[in-house]
C-alpha cells in the first residue's frame, strides 16, 4: 500500500518533540463556545495551491514539477493521504502512551523524546484518549528540492476531542490545531519513507 510508504520514521530536535506536544495541546483559534459551529471544510487531498513552490533547481524547474522530475511517481494527492494517515497515528499513539506503535513510527532519538514527555504524565497519574470526528485537513503548503534531498511541508488543520483523567477526575475537551509539518526524502536512495524533519505552529 503506497500510503505505508508514508509511516514516519522522524528526526526531529528534542525542542521539537516539547513544541509538538505543546501545539497539540493547545487551543487554536476561535473555540465551539466562542461561535457557531465552523463548517467542516473536507479534505483537499489533491488541492496544490499557489504556495507549492519550491526554490529553483539546476533545470530551472520549482515546486512539485521539480520534484516530479526526479522523482516521476511522486503523487500530491497519495502524498497527502498517506500523511493524513501518519499524523493521525502519532496523535493517537502519544495521547494514549502508545508505546509499542510510537517505537515502530519513530526513529529511537525521537521516541526517547515522546516516552519522557509520555513518563511525565504518567507520573501526575493522567491518561489521554484522542478521538478524530473526522479527517485532518491536509494541504501541500510547498514543496523544495535541494540537492538530491526533497522536502514537503503540509499544513494540517485537525479538530479532535481529548477524554483525560487525571487526580482531579474526568475531563472532555474538543481542541483545533493548525500545524506545519515538514518532510524529506532522499531521492538518490532506494528507502521511499518521508522522514518528518520539523514541526511549527500554524495559523488557523
Amino acid at each position: 500500500m503506497q500510503a505505508l510508504e508514508l509511516i514516519i520514521f522522524a528526526v526531529l530536535a528534542g525542542v521539537v518533540l516539547y513544541q509538538l506536544y505543546a501545539v497539540l495541546g493547545r487551543r487554536v483559534g476561535r473555540q465551539p463556545e466562542d461561535a457557531p459551529p465552523a463548517q467542516v471544510v473536507p479534505p483537499a487531498s489533491t488541492q496544490i495551491g499557489p504556495r507549492d513552490v519550491g526554490d529553483e533547481t539546476a533545470a530551472g524547474l520549482t515546486g512539485v514539477a521539480a520534484l516530479r522530475a526526479r522523482d516521476p511517481s511522486f503523487e500530491p494527492g497519495r502524498f497527502l493521504d498517506g500523511a493524513r494517515q501518519a499524523y493521525e497515528m502519532v496523535v493517537k499513539a502519544f495521547g494514549a502512551g502508545d508505546r509499542d506503535t510510537l517505537r515502530n513510527l519513530l526513529s529511537p532519538p525521537v521516541f526517547d523524546g515522546f516516552d519522557g514527555a509520555i513518563a511525565a504524565r504518567e507520573a501526575e497519574g493522567r491518561s489521554e484518549q484522542i478521538e478524530f470526528p473526522h479527517a485532518p485537513r491536509a494541504d501541500l503548503e510547498k514543496v523544495e528540492v535541494h540537492g538530491d534531498f526533497a522536502e514537503a511541508t503540509v499544513r494540517f488543520l485537525a479538530e479532535f476531542r481529548s477524554r483525560s483523567k487525571g487526580p482531579e477526575g474526568e475531563a472532555v475537551d474538543d481542541k483545533r490545531t493548525a500545524e506545519l509539518w515538514t518532510f524529506q526524502r532522499n531521492l538518490k536512495s532506494r528507502d521511499p519513507n518521508w522522514t518528518l524533519i520539523h514541526v511549527d505552529a500554524a495559523e488557523a
